[in-house]
């Protein structure tokens, strides 16, 4: 499946979507991949409000607002997205979870990406109002991600998905 066809399926059901990219193969390449498609696709999404804080405040300018947001997204966030996969590893260990440390960043990572839609979408609402409407794109958006994070890190952490 295309990534677009597996972004649609995993918010239905995210488990079977994870097995197919678990039945693939270990390779790093591939998550890094998936994890460097997110954050760029959340850096992007953060543009709108970057202008619109630009304008409002221009004691901070433009340049030094995407500047600090690429490197937050580009540079730390990968870091700490695997630092988070390798907790979110123990915490399956310690509650009976099989799999390994690379389903767990897989899991991590392809539900940043999935994800990423629907933080577009809250962040493009936001930078027009900040109102209660915003606040729940804004939920919804991060609902989604952890329905599909916890669904991804379930077929991950199975002991018949992983080798």
């Amino acid at each position: 499946m295309s990534i677009a066809a597996n972004i649609v399926a995993a918010y239905r059901t995210p488990a079977p979507v994870m097995r197919r990219m678990l039945q693939a193969g270990q390779r790093e390449d591939r998550a890094l991949a998936i994890l460097v498609m997110a954050c760029v696709l959340i850096f992007v999404s953060s543009l709108p409000e970057a202008f619109r804080l630009a304008e409002s405040d221009p004691t901070v300018p433009l340049a030094a607002r995407l500047a600090a947001g690429l490197f937050a997204w580009l540079a730390i966030m990968p870091l700490a997205a695997y630092a988070i996969a390798a907790l979110s590893h123990i915490v399956a260990r310690t509650v009976g979870g099989k799999g390994n440390w690379y389903s767990a960043r897989l899991a991590l990572f392809w539900s940043l990406l999935a994800a990423a839609p629907l933080w577009m979408l809250a962040t493009a609402v936001q930078a027009v109002t900040n109102g209660p409407f915003a606040t729940a794109i804004a939920a919804l958006a991060l609902a989604g991600f952890v329905y599909i994070w916890m669904g991804s890190l379930w077929a991950a952490e199975r002991p018949e998905v992983t080798a």
